[in-house]
């Protein structure tokens, strides 16, 4: 089952002491804003996500239509059938995507 492109999304205190952590392991800026309080940061098909006062935990992201230079892959899997296919598998999810939704954000 591909998934897509992943990442891990940090909740960072100080975006800007995260970004120097993570540029000393090799990582670069890959996209974002420091000013607007995140960052994507890359090391060849590594990619870190740094945010600032977004959200409270850390997450892992999967980008279905993305690779991991976050170029677009087609043909790729909707997200909603992939979640189909996941609780076929008896996962449960804290929150689901709607089914009917088209062509819309999802988080």
């Amino acid at each position: 089952m591909s998934l897509g492109a992943f990442s891990i999304s940090l909740a960072v205190k100080d975006i800007r002491a995260s970004q120097a952590f993570y540029e000393k392991l090799g990582f670069s800026n890959f996209g974002g804003n420091i000013e607007d309080n995140w960052l994507i940061l890359k090391n060849g098909d590594c990619i870190i996500g740094l945010f600032q006062g977004m959200f409270e935990k850390n997450m892992l992201t999967f980008n279905p239509g993305w690779d991991s230079e976050a170029q677009e892959v087609n043909p790729f899997k909707d997200v909603r059938t992939l979640q189909e296919e996941l609780r076929s598998k008896g996962l449960e999810f804290v929150s689901e995507v709607d089914v009917n939704s088209r062509d819309q954000a999802v988080s």
